[in-house]
Order: structure tokens, then sequence, then C-alpha cells
């Protein structure tokens, strides 16, 4: 069923209400209109007359029933009831003695749940003005409705405004009115609204809570009362962000209802420095108008009544006047966003649902989603910055921060002990140095003591959580496990986790050094080349020389002898054609490209070791069931185990690199699994005989632990990324790199020499012994001198191969 304020004439003039209406105040605060020979309906009201919202809703109401009036020329009759702290006396009162079919009020809804309990037995409707009661009252007292919007949404407004700060923790001051607890928290909001919130915030001042880093933000039970607080009150309640329902102000009803409330108001309670109204006296007369609409639709009470009253649309000085399924008015949907400063506050925009914060409410407003936004913010203590929204006291006890003591390099984290009682002790390492250069960087002072832990790094974290220490700084791995217990800093350090293993030389087979200068295509090549030179040579030149003739045989073996015989021995006099010169001359100069090519690979294979990894991936240690080891106080073993799969009888701890060197040095264990920072260090340290092998396994790499939820933590991560910025983070760690000594290990593998068996090899393979002349021999066919003269040539070959190749002295 739809309403309409707007369908009702315009307003009377004030003469023209004397005319129509007599206003008869009762002994009880009621104000009568009567009509002629009409019905009446009477509304019951449940107020706190002492306190600025309770009287406001007076005033308000019996304007909304004069209002009404006019418009409508219906006979009402509203009872006003002060409830002097016992509701339930004022709802019987109601009941039995001026008949009621509506009961509006009371403002908690703790008050409307014990009028509800008469409002059900009786059949008559429970308009109450509380902004938060739970379901389940709804569904035992159905005759239970809230007149007021539910301030859901202003949670979402005012977690807008966390977020557009960043501020990472909020402490919450609330009414535990659900608790059976006698503390003083179910006391706040009543004295509160009792002696105003400047008892409370004068109280903050005096605790030194209203200066610099704090920040303060109030919502609608509070801030809606914010225009009744004496002006020189204010100097406690400086920098306040305040959240508020809104309501069109600007809108010509509520402009007329404004300057008749302020002039009633002023009339009525003098003492109130501020005549102005307030959302409560706006929801009082909407709810008034929400009950007198439904009894003019249909002259029926009881359950009828309840479905009219939720049928209910119209506008009101609120907004739309709408109820939803659960029997309360709709949420609104618009805030707005105030500043206390000076005297009064400052009206900095609007926060509105699923759209953001704008600075005003049209349809051509801007939104966005920081309050940022909407203007400089006047903050507690005046700073022109973002406060972080908390601060620390210099007398405040220092942090306590666990350093571990089993680190595997003293370079990371190095705890000494100065005497036998442990009462002096020095923290060093590259961590704390980190940890020091960050701290520098807060904008704040941070007091902070270390505290040494002899155990494993996961029993270290777990003492965060067991808040007997605030941080931890260290080698400290980030992985997922332990953010059970702790949250971190972003990794200073690279992440991964690396497999290292001794070396091997690669060149193994000594006897063929001699044949590594070439491939095997690039040694056929060069054979190729000399038979076909000698070829070239032996086809021009065999009808000058005697030797060259003879049986096919004979011919054939001197030819082959003549592919290297050319090269070294044959002179320009004894070639007797220019076209065998030709054929000489190129192939002396490719000859000189290729031996001055395998004396620089033969030495560079001589004098450069060329190493690899003993093992390539852990598919061969897991397959060959052998031994790795870890560092004890580490998760690593633990991952090794669950992720790798390797046997946990394959896998050794150790505490010191030392003994990770010594036992691979050894083959005790063929690989070392560790963190990238530490194997850095180690291979810095022992810079020869190991190296890193296999791929990087992705872990976290190292940062700071603090306690969940700390609020140090957003602040320690942004001065640590300035400390990596800055270019420190890069100095502290070459510094610690260049702090280890290289140690050389002894291995096995040396640098590749020429033996006897090398020359063997190549002599075999290339040269031949004296039985290779005794076809020429047994054939005869050759000539003594000739015979001579081609051993000759051979033997020359031989020395010069060696004198070029630098092998005399082998």
């Amino acid at each position: 069923m739809l309403h309409n304020m707007n369908a009702f004439p315009p307003l009377l003039s004030f003469m023209a209400i004397l005319l129509f209406v007599a206003i008869k105040t009762s002994t009880h605060g009621s104000a009568e209109i009567t009509e002629g020979s009409h019905g009446k309906r009477v509304i019951g009201a449940i107020i706190d007359s002492s306190s600025r919202i309770g009287k406001e809703q007076k005033v308000a109401l019996q304007m909304a029933v004069e209002d009404f009036y006019e418009v409508s020329n219906q006979s009402l009759l509203l009872q006003i009831e002060d409830s002097h702290g016992e509701p339930i006396r004022a709802a019987i009162d109601f009941v039995k003695s001026h008949q009621v079919q509506v009961i509006l009020g009371p403002q908690t809804w703790e008050e409307a749940l014990l009028v509800a309990n008469i409002g059900n037995k009786n059949h008559i409707p429970i308009l109450s003005f509380a902004d938060a009661t739970p379901n389940w009252a709804i569904e035992q007292w159905p005759f239970l409705v809230q007149a007021t919007p539910n301030q859901h949404l202003q949670m979402n407004a005012v977690a807008a405004i966390v977020q557009s700060w960043e501020w990472h923790q909020v402490t919450v001051i609330y009414e535990d009115t659900d608790s059976s607890t006698n503390g003083v928290m179910p006391h706040l909001t009543d004295a509160l609204t009792e002696a105003g919130p400047l008892v409370y915030f004068e109280k903050v001042k005096k605790m030194k809570m209203m200066e610099n880093s704090y920040v303060w933000i109030t919502t609608n039970p509070m801030t809606s009362l914010v225009h009744s607080i004496n002006a020189s009150s204010f100097s406690s309640m400086q920098g306040i962000i305040g959240v508020k329902s809104y309501f069109p102000e600007n809108e010509p009803r509520f402009k007329d209802f404004y300057l008749k409330f302020c002039k009633r108001f002023g009339l009525k309670h003098p003492e109130e420095k501020n005549h102005e109204p307030g959302i409560f006296a706006v929801q009082a007369y909407d709810a008034i108008w929400t009950v007198c609409l439904a009894m003019i639709e249909r002259n029926e009470l009881g359950q009828e009544l309840l479905q009219t009253i939720l049928l209910s649309d119209f506008q009101g000085l609120s907004g739309r006047i709408h109820f939803g399924h659960d029997q309360k008015l709709a949420p609104g949907q618009v805030f707005q966003i105030i500043n206390m400063m000076g005297k009064s506050y400052r009206e900095l925009g609007f926060w509105s649902s699923k759209l953001g914060f704008s600075e005003t409410i049209t349809n051509n407003s801007t939104y966005k989603s920081s309050m940022e936004h909407l203007g400089q913010v006047i903050w507690p203590g005046g700073p022109m910055y973002n406060p972080r929204g908390w601060t620390t006291s210099n007398t405040a006890n220092p942090l306590r921060i666990g350093v571990p003591t089993r680190s595997l390099f003293e370079s990371y984290v190095n705890v000494v002990y100065h005497d036998l009682l442990g009462n002096n002790i020095s923290f060093g390492g590259f961590a704390i140095d980190l940890f020091e250069a960050t701290v520098k960087q807060l904008p704040f002072y941070l007091p902070y003591d270390f505290f040494p832990f002899d155990g494993t790094y996961d029993a270290l974290v777990e003492q965060v959580y067991l808040k007997k220490f605030d941080a931890v700084v260290g080698d400290v791995a980030i992985v997922a496990n332990r953010y059970k217990h702790a949250e971190f800093t972003h990794p200073y350090t690279e992440s991964g986790l690396v497999m290292i293993v001794p070396v091997q030389s690669k060149t193994c087979n000594k006897a063929s050094l001699f044949l590594k200068p070439f491939t095997k295509a690039m040694w056929v090549l060069i054979g190729a080349i000399n038979v076909y030179n000698g070829f070239v040579v032996w086809l021009i030149e065999r009808h000058h020389w005697p030797m060259l003739k003879g049986s096919a045989l004979n011919q054939m073996l001197t030819l082959l002898c003549l592919s290297f015989t050319t090269l070294f021995s044959l002179k320009g006099e004894k070639l007797h054609s220019s076209l065998s010169r030709m054929a000489m001359l190129a192939w002396l100069f490719v000859a000189l490209v290729i031996m001055q090519t395998y004396t620089a690979n033969l030495t560079s294979i001589l004098t450069v070791q060329q190493l690899e990894p003993t093992v390539d991936d852990i598919e061969t240690l897991q397959n060959s069931n052998a031994i790795v080891g870890y560092s004890s106080a580490s998760f690593v073993g633990k991952y090794l185990v669950e992720v790798l799969r390797f046997n946990p009888k394959n896998i050794k701890t150790y505490t010191s690199p030392d003994e990770y060197a010594r036992d691979l040095e050894n083959r005790e264990i063929e690989a070392v699994f560790l963190e990238v920072p530490v194997a850095k260090l180690f291979l810095a340290r022992y810079c020869k005989g190991f190296t890193i092998a296999g791929p990087v396994y992705k872990v976290g790499g190292f940062g700071f632990a603090f306690q969940k939820g700390s609020p140090l933590l957003p602040s320690i991560i942004e001065a640590l990324l300035k400390v990596l910025e800055s270019g420190k983070l890069r100095e502290l760690e070459n510094n610690m790199i260049a702090s280890q000594e290289c140690r050389e290990v002894e291995s096995d593998d040396e640098i590749p020499s020429l033996s006897p068996n090398s020359f063997l090899n190549y002599m075999e393979t290339n040269v031949g012994d004296n039985k290779t002349l005794e076809p020429w021999e047994r054939s005869g066919s050759i000539e003594e001198s000739s015979m001579e003269e081609l051993q000759t040539q051979c033997t020359t070959l031989l020395l010069k191969f060696r004198h070029v190749h630098g092998l005399a002295e082998l």
C-alpha cells in the first residue's frame, strides 16, 4: 500500500489550526487532537525526557500529530509517557488506562523487548526506536517493528574510512548490552547519553590519547548528538571523525520542519544551548506519520494494522520509508562524514553504499573509493600528515625480540656469550644489522631488547604465538607452516632451496688428451685434406720422381706417406711443376691455421680446469639411495621428506658448514640442501670443489616475524622497503659475502696433464711403427737411396711435429 505525503494539500497556517483543532496537554504529557464526532485513535509513545534524545523526540512527536491533522483532518490522540527507567510500567498503563492501538519506543532494544512482550500478548504493534534489534527477537515477538534504519551499513562506512588511510588495527569501543557481565562496557553508552560525549573525551584527553598519531571515529549514536554539544566543549574533541545518518536538509519540507522545531524546542527547553533537530527527532516524526497513514488507510487493529504499517512506502523527512521482510526500516544508503574542529564541526562529505565517498549528493557527484579526496582532515593533535592510528610510549616496555643461536653461519646471526652466567651477551651479524637499519627508518622511537633462543626455528617462531617474544630477528625462512604462529615482513633475501654437490673434472680419459683439441669430424677432415694434397702432388710430380713410380701398391703407400712429408720436408726446388707449388702454398697456409688452433686448444685443456657436478638431479640421488644433509635447526628436513620424497633414513643433520664440506669431500654424503642465501655464503667460503646442481625449489626467503595483528608490522615493512631501495641491504650483503675467506678443498681431480700414454695413443693412431715400411722392403722395387730418404722424411715429420707443439719437454 502506497502513501505519499505530497498528495496532501499544503500545510495550513497557524491561525487555521486554531480554528480546527484544540490541543490539550494531560498530566502525562499527552497531546489530544479531536474533531467533531469522529472516533479517537490512540497512539502511545515511551521516551526518556531527561535526555537530549528524549527531548527532541517529544517535540517531534507532537509536531507530527499536529501536522498530520492539518493535512488529513483526522482525530488522533497521542499519549507520551516518561519511562523513568521502567518501560514496562508505562506500557501496562497504556494498555489498561488508555487503550492505545500502537506504541512507539523505547530507544534501546533491551527496553523494546520488554515492551514487545506486552504488545505481543495484546496484539498491539510496537514501533521501536532502537537501531539494532536482533532478528530472533522479531521472530519471537512478531508485533515488534524496528522504526529506525538498521545501521549495519554504517560499519561499512567506518571500514571504508579505515581503508582510506591504510590503518591495520582498530580498537572498537561499544556497548556490550548482550553480556551478563557487570563490566564498564554495558554502561558506556548510558554514560555518554546522560552526560554527553564530552565526559568521555575529557577523560581520553587527560589520558593523552587525543594527541598525535591517535585517530577517533564515532558512529551515529554519538555523532548525531554533536549538534547539541556546547561550543566551548569542543576543545576535548578536536580531530574526531564522525559518521552520522544523512537526511536531505535542503528539502522544503525539512526546512519548514526545522524552523518550527527550533522555535518550539527553544520555548520548551530554554536550558539547551542548541535548538536544532537531529536524526532522532526526524525519525520520531516519520514514525508518527507511518502509524497515522496506516490507521486512516484501514480502520483495523491488531494484526491488520501491523500488516498495513509494514506495507508503508512514502517519502519522509529522513528519506524513503519502507520496511523489509525482517520488519525493520530499510537501512540508510548514505552517511555524512564530519570532522570536529574549532568550536564546531566541518562537513567533509558523504559515503554512499556501493559508490564510495563524494563531496556532495547530487546526480552529478563524483565518487571515489578513498576518503582522501574529501579534503584536508584535522586530526587529534593537529598534524597535517596521515596518522598511524596508534603510538608507542617512550616509557613502554621494550620489545622482546628472539634471536636464534643455531644459525649455520655466524655472518648471518652471531650470538656471543661473554660470561658463563649469560649476563653479558652481544648480538651481531647481517640480520641484526639489517633490523637495526630498519628501525632507524621508523618515524617513531621503538625500544627493543634481544634475547637468545637455543632451539629450532619452528620452536622460535612459536614463541611469538605464545607471547614470550614480540618478534623474531634472524635467518628465519618464511614458510606457510609458520604463519599459524606469526606474521612476517616481506622477504629481505632471495627465496629458494638449492642442492650443493661436489664437482669433478670433465676430462677423465687422459690417454686421449691429444685428440681433445679437435672433434672426430675435424680429425677426419684433416686426414682427408692431407691425403688429397698428397694425391695432387703425386699426380703432378710422378713423371719427375723415380720414387713415385713402380707397382700400384708401392705408389699407394708412397702417396700416403707423401701426404704427410710434403707438409714438412718438400722444398720448392724439388717440386718441378708450378701447379704442385701452388697446391702446396695453399695447403701450407691451411696447415698453419690448423696447427696454431690445435696448439691453443691443447694449451687450454692442459691449463684450465673444466668441472662438472657429480650429481645433476635429485632423481639420481633417490635412485641410488644416496645420503644427503641439511641444517638440523631449519625446516629443510621436513621439506625433503614431505615434498621431495627422500627416505628419512638417507637424511643426515648438520650444525656447521665445516661438517658439510668435510663429508662432501669424503663422499660420506652426496649433496646438501641449503636456502639460497645460505648457499651463497657456503660457496663463498668453499669457493673450489662445490657447485649448485639441479633446479631452485620455491620456498620463502628470510624475514622478520611479528605477533599476529601487530600494529608495528606495516611500519616495519615500509621501513624495510626503504632500506632495500636505499641500497643499504645490498651493501650489507656484499660485506657479508666478502668477509668469507675462500678455503680450498682437496680434490682427487687434478688438472689434466700429458703422460706417456697420451703420446703412445697419438703415435699409434697417426704415426705407426717401422712395420709400415715392410711392404716396400719386401717388394724390392724401390731403390735403397729412395727408401732411406723416405725414412728420413718420416722421422723429420715426427721431430718437427713435436717441436711445433712444444712436446720436446714432455
